[in-house]
C-alpha cells in the first residue's frame, strides 16, 4: 500500500464515525456508574479548605464535571483532620446523604468511606458522640464561674454623684477631727490645773 492509499482508506474509515468532527474524549471512569455504560452528572466528594498544613474539608454534592473547588449543588457535612479526636473529625447530614444516593449521586472513594462509618446507619455513631463529648468537655474550663456580676457603666451623673460624696466626706471628717482633739484638750486643761495649784 503507498502512502496515498492508506491516506484515502483512513478518510473513509473517518467519514463512517459518527460526528467525525470533533476530538474523542478520553473516559476518565469518574462518570461512569458501576453498574454500567450510563454516565452520572452528580458526585459526593469532598472540597479542600484551610491553609498550608492546616486542611479542612467540605462534604460537597457537585456535578462531576465541575472542579474540586467549584460550585455545588449543595453542603452536606465536613470533615476536620486536625481534632485531636478521630471520631469527631466527621459531621455529616445523614438525611440529605440518604437523599442524595437514592437519586443516584455516587460518593468518592473517601467519602463512601465516612458514609459507611458516620452517616444515618453508620457504624460508629455511637463513638462519635462520646468522641464530641469528650471534646466539650475538654473545651469547657471548670474553675471560671458563670455568675459574675456585671459591671456598672458609669455615667456622668453617677461621677458627679461620687464627687459629691467624696466632698461630703471630706467635710464631716474635720468636723470629727475636731470633737475628738477638743475633749483631749480639755483632759489636758484638767490635768495640767491641779499641778499648777
Amino acid at each position: 500500500m503507498t502512502k496515498q492509499s492508506a491516506f484515502l482508506s483512513a478518510l473513509r474509515r473517518l467519514d463512517n464515525v459518527p460526528n467525525s468532527g470533533t476530538i474523542p474524549r478520553r473516559d476518565t471512569g469518574a462518570f461512569k456508574a458501576k453498574s454500567g455504560d450510563r454516565t452520572l452528572a452528580v458526585r459526593i466528594r469532598m472540597k479542600q479548605f484551610g491553609r498550608r498544613h492546616r486542611p479542612f474539608f467540605r462534604v460537597c454534592v457537585t456535578d462531576a464535571r465541575t472542579p474540586r473547588d467549584g460550585r455545588v449543588l449543595e453542603e452536606v457535612g465536613y470533615y476536620d483532620p486536625m481534632v485531636p479526636e478521630t471520631d469527631a473529625r466527621t459531621v455529616l447530614n445523614g438525611e440529605r446523604i440518604d437523599y442524595w444516593l437514592g437519586v443516584g449521586a455516587q460518593p468518592s472513594d473517601k467519602v463512601a468511606v465516612l458514609i459507611k462509618k458516620y452517616g444515618s446507619n453508620g457504624t460508629h455513631l455511637e463513638e462519635q458522640k462520646a468522641a464530641v463529648e469528650r471534646l466539650a468537655a475538654k473545651r469547657r474550663r471548670p474553675g471560671v464561674p458563670t455568675d459574675l456580676p456585671k459591671m456598672e457603666k458609669v455615667t456622668k451623673k453617677k461621677k458627679e454623684e461620687k464627687v459629691e460624696d467624696k466632698t461630703e466626706e471630706a467635710a464631716v471628717a474635720p468636723v470629727a477631727e475636731t470633737e475628738t482633739a477638743s475633749p483631749v484638750t480639755e483632759a489636758e486643761a484638767v490635768e495640767t490645773s491641779p499641778e499648777q495649784t
